[in-house]
């Protein structure tokens, strides 16, 4: 086979993702795509993969994700006429605990969005599906009849066969060898020739940081990933086994003891046992070099470190211990920090993306095509998928906070990420000038696109160790403070250091003009600043900032820690040349000052005119120091920004602390925005919905001249939204506060999600902001299942439950 001197997109990596990038490209059309693969296809992690296809995930999009992949699975033999061993057994999660049933409840209030099903079970019911365990030390679990196993070659090549018969083009034996830019095209370099393309990918998994080298010079960064040994194991066939396969005419459902930290299932007559072990080990140890090419390859078998594993496994299923072992599998598996796949744009490079890093590659292979195709096709995905976007991980994620994450994560492969829990690996990464001061007055910290920020202020004999924060429970050491903290800034003054805020200063001649293109509403006037929301070309959220406007073509646009390189590159993308835009995250220093004191707080360190008014800023010297006051509290109460240079920050703010202001921390500031209805970037502000559903319709102006990404969908879009479909919802105070996407009812009918939810302390009452499909009335009595209790709710009027007519904040 010739290779084609030009293609539209060309993908780096034959395993499962990069031909499923192939086969939903040309699928949708987009014939005129290459995918390049050194060795054969599936050589790398797809070929040892034991193939599980499980559609449970903790990320809403990562199982929304799965879902599409398994339902593509369970149609593609067919479709493509390719055979395909596909088992569909039906799977058991078991739970050791409470806590972990509380989990299950809410993975399967999740599924049921989706259309799926999962049932909760008692041992009995588990023992049911599963014969051969014992069940008297569990809890209970959950069943998912839709999980099973595939053969990852087999169902890889059949996505190639319908690849090819849509167009696609697969180039085996030609390994790329590097990347060159030129007039706005990529060439990708092999030992068969140059291929001209408009976009490239990287889908090169555990070689992905090794092919992410050749993209630093065109703007890149260093990969972070770390590749990990994982090895699972097979018996010899097992005789009762297979009597109950021939008696059922089906194979076993799948096991898995997450509590224990390993799956086992059937294969043939055998039984397969893959554990996740806290003594994990790298692929390559440090210092060892990664080969050029380890396609079809193992490790040594090295079981001794799985010896706690199976012999918990032979305990749970005593038949795994009946017979020898036939094979061991040790191969090389990549972890991204988090554990999560990176599946997006390339941070910083254009017209270059990602799709490597998974480490369930097969059950999620499906899926990820269609994410990755989509983000090429189109500059956004179906789903928001902003838990897989590579741009979550920016310049704290190097080699060594890669690889100390990574192996805290596969350590933990199923552990239950509770919302009060700090995972300690790769910490201190950034730290605030004032991070010292914050630390001797209690501060509890956590990370936030790696700022180390207090979560809340701990005193003498509270509990602060990691243990206590295990729990899905809002009750803990924290809670007491919290309050207090929430009541300071209600009654009086308080304070918070919030390193790390993502800040862009735009400016140049044409800056305006570009900026109201950009964003669906209008500017501040100089002097001022306002909230500013940019959309896809659906009109769904992209993206929320504070927009400081200074002059004319001045501004300073402000977003959240977490969305440094993902709006930086919006901004860059969208301003003509003459207008720059320098990121000054690490520039300047933030504190917000507020309650209905914080006026005289600042009164004795500024010679400030604090009577101008709400969403104002000013120059001023504070403390001495230079520094702008921004009139806007997310607290919803009285109170100033102050933004200062770093070598400054701690002197303001030991300033602000010696007249009174009180410490306050994240979870504090999250309870006080819950009330006021203020959302939350990729929290309550997804791109899961347009601006109109979110609420957003007083920051959109259709009738301004320019044509702004999403004007055209949002003029389709009925508007203003009908009432009722972003709404505040008091709960029933239970224990827990409701998860993300807890669903809600109205008269037995699932009508929306919960998208963020708090305490609130100076309402006295469990909030909820929520996404109705109807409009439900104000008033409305509906129920917001909370990890498998339902509990009572009442739609509020508005969002806002403190100062309505924010005269607090005006005073």
């Amino acid at each position: 086979m010739s290779l084609p001197s030009t293609a539209r997109v060309v993908i780096i990596g034959g395993g499962v993702v990069g031909v499923s990038a192939l086969y939903h490209l040309a699928r949708a059309g987009w014939t005129d795509c290459v995918l390049l693969e050194k060795n054969e296809l599936t050589a790398g992690s797809t070929w040892h993969a034991a193939g599980n296809c499980p559609n449970f995930a903790a990320s809403y999009g990562v199982m929304n994700m799965q879902r599409h992949g398994l339902a593509l699975y369970r149609g593609l033999a067919r479709e493509v006429d390719y055979p395909i061993n596909y088992h569909v057994t039906g799977a058991v999660r078991l739970a050791h605990t409470h806590a972990r049933m509380m989990e299950f409840e809410r993975v399967r209030g999740m599924a049921a969005h989706m259309g799926l099903e999962m049932e909760i079970c008692t041992p009995e019911e588990l023992q049911a599906h599963m014969p051969f365990m014992e069940t008297l030390d569990l809890e209970g679990g959950l069943w998912d009849p839709l999980d099973g196993d595939i053969d990852p070659s087999q169902v890889t090549q059949a996505l190639a066969r319908g690849a090819r018969a849509a167009g696609g083009t697969i180039a085996r034996f030609t390994p790329a060898t590097g990347v060159s830019r030129r007039g706005g095209e990529w060439i990708v370099h092999t030992e068969k020739g140059d291929i001209r393309c408009d976009y490239v990918v990287n889908a090169a998994g555990y070689y992905a940081a090794r092919i992410g080298e050749w993209f630093v010079p065109h703007g890149g960064r260093p990969v972070p990933l770390a590749v990990m040994s994982h090895q699972y194991f097979l018996t010899e066939a097992i005789p009762e086994v297979r009597a109950w396969t021939e008696a059922h005419g089906r194979k076993l459902p799948m096991l898995r003891d997450v509590d224990s930290s390993y799956y086992l299932r059937q294969d043939t007559y055998s039984l397969n046992l893959g554990p996740y072990e806290r003594d994990c080990r790298l692929g390559w140890a440090s210092g060892e070099e990664m080969p050029e090419d380890f396609s079809f390859q193992l490790y040594p078998d090295d079981l001794d470190r799985l010896e706690w594993y199976i012999e918990d496994a032979m305990a749970r299923v005593p038949l795994l211990g009946s017979q020898g072992v036939q094979r061991n599998i040790n191969g090389p598996i990549p972890y991204a920090p988090d554990g999560l796949p990176m599946i997006g744009p390339m941070p910083g490079v254009p017209n270059a993306f990602e799709a490597h890093s998974f480490t369930f590659g097969i059950a999620q292979g499906g899926g990820a095509g269609k994410v990755i195709s989509e983000w090429i096709m189109h500059g956004h995905t179906e789903w928001d998928m902003w838990s897989c976007d590579p741009r979550r991980f920016t310049d704290h994620a190097d080699a060594a906070f890669a690889t100390a994450k990574a192996m805290e994560t596969y350590g933990h492969e199923y552990a239950m990420h509770f919302p009060r829990h700090e995972w300690p690996a790769g910490r201190d990464r950034k730290l605030s000038p004032n991070h010292d001061r914050l630390g001797a007055d209690g501060a509890q910290m956590g990370a936030y696109n790696g700022w180390e920020r207090a979560n809340w202020f701990a005193r003498p004999g509270d509990d602060t160790s990691e243990a206590a924060t295990l729990t899905w429970d809002r009750a803990g050491p924290w809670q007491a403070r919290v309050r207090e903290e929430a009541i300071a800034v209600r009654d009086g003054a308080g304070v918070i250091d919030l390193a790390g805020f993502s800040r862009f200063a735009v400016s140049g001649p044409g800056a305006a003009k570009a900026l109201r293109g950009l964003i669906a509403g209008a500017l501040p006037k100089p002097g001022r600043m306002n909230l500013v929301y940019i959309a896809d070309a659906r009109g769904h959220v992209l993206t929320e900032m504070s927009c400081i406007r200074h002059g004319e073509d001045d501004f300073t646009l402000m977003t959240a820690a977490v969305a440094q390189w993902h709006d930086g590159e919006i901004l860059r993308a969208a301003m003509p040349e003459g207008v720059t835009v320098r990121d000054m995250t690490r520039d300047v220093v933030a504190m917000l000052v507020t309650g209905p004191k914080s006026r005289e707080v600042l009164a004795g360190l500024t010679e400030a005119d604090l009577s101008l008014g709400w969403l104002t800023h000013q120059k001023a010297r504070v403390a001495g120091r230079p520094a702008l006051l921004v009139r806007v509290s997310f607290a919803g109460e009285l109170g100033w920004e102050v933004h200062c240079a770093p070598g400054d920050a701690s002197a303001v703010y030991d300033a602000i602390r010696a007249v009174g202001a009180v410490p306050f921390g994240m979870y504090a500031l999250n309870s006080l925005r819950i009330e006021k209805g203020y959302l939350t970037w990729k929290g309550d502000l997804s791109s899961d919905y347009d601006l109109f559903e979110t609420g957003l319709d007083r920051f959109v102006r259709l009738d301004k001249p320019q044509d702004f990404p999403g004007k055209a969908a949002l003029i389709r879009s009925p508007a203003p939204p009908l009432p009722g479909d972003w709404v505040a919802l008091k709960v029933e105070t239970g224990a827990q506060d409701a998860p993300y996407m807890a669903a809600v009812f109205h008269h037995g009918t699932r009508v929306g999600e919960v998208l963020s939810s708090a305490y609130g302390h100076r309402v006295e009452a469990a909030i909820a902001l929520a996404m109705l499909d109807d409009a439900t009335p104000a008033g409305a009595t509906v129920e917001v299942e909370v990890y498998g209790r339902r509990l009572t709710a009442t739609v509020q009027p508005g969002t806002c439950l403190w100062d309505a007519d924010n005269a607090r904040i005006r005073a």
